[in-house]
């Protein structure tokens, strides 16, 4: 659907989940493909399934400044451009906030949003140059109030804010800047969420979409992604999509 030849795209996460598959995407369009993770071996494992010299691999960690800068520099220098950023690390976990350990407040907002300021302030200068754009993912909790969600709706919140101060300050010279909001995602990302013990589930179930969760390899976050990424939205910025079954709106 898209042409993203001689582009060269940075995708975080890109081990597994909706990263993962968005980095397929990309790859599958022509682009240039820098896959960064924690998990390496993952990140391999995805560029070898890829084949070809369209692909680098990086391992970073999200909570560490310097490795968020050094995974920027490195991907800059071994394509020697960037086009197209995709923020989409992150971690989710619910608890009840009066039981919230600060240790774990901490570390989400370091992942979920500290980690985007890190990274998108390394690759600013190679986006300006090449006019390029980021992609950051939100999630619908950044934009309505979930039970025991405090720390994971305010740094989901961050982002939207982040992604449209980010589209605001750098119009004038050729950056756009935009954030996806996806409902429930079947994705590594839950298969170990848990719930406090005795939580109120009718609250919990207020908040699913009407189709259910979706499947992030065949969902329409990945083909939103490519498409804020395109030509074909050169004129959208500081928007906040959401891809969510209705769950915010029906």
């Amino acid at each position: 659907m898209y042409d993203f030849g001689g582009q060269v795209v940075l995708v975080t996460g890109a081990a597994s989940g909706i990263g993962r598959a968005t980095a397929e995407r990309f790859h599958s369009e022509g682009a240039s493909v820098v896959l960064a993770d924690r998990n390496l071996e993952g990140v391999q494992s995805v560029a070898q399934e890829l084949g070809g010299d369209r692909t680098h691999c990086l391992e970073f960690d999200a909570i560490d400044r310097d490795s968020c800068i050094g995974m920027v520099r490195s991907a800059v220098e071994h394509f020697g451009k960037l086009d197209v950023l995709c923020n989409i690390a992150g971690i989710a976990g619910g608890w009840r906030l009066e039981d919230m350990p600060p240790e774990d407040w901490h570390r989400m907002i370091d992942i979920n949003l500290n980690s985007l300021f890190h990274i998108t302030q390394a690759a600013i200068p190679a986006l300006v140059e090449s006019r390029g754009n980021v992609v950051n993912m939100s999630s619908a909790s950044g934009k309505q109030g979930q039970p025991y969600g405090t720390c994971y709706c305010a740094s989901k919140a961050g982002v939207i804010g982040f992604s449209k101060a980010v589209a605001a300050e750098f119009a004038s010279r050729g950056v756009r800047s935009n954030a996806i909001c996806p409902g429930g995602v079947k994705t590594p990302i839950y298969d170990n969420y848990t719930f406090p013990d005795n939580a109120e589930m009718d609250l919990i179930d207020r908040m699913r979409s009407l189709p259910g969760f979706g499947e992030a390899e065949v969902s329409d976050i990945t083909a939103m992604i490519l498409f804020l990424a395109s030509d074909e939205a050169r004129f959208i910025t500081g928007v906040a999509f959401e891809v969510d079954g209705g769950q915010l709106n029906l």
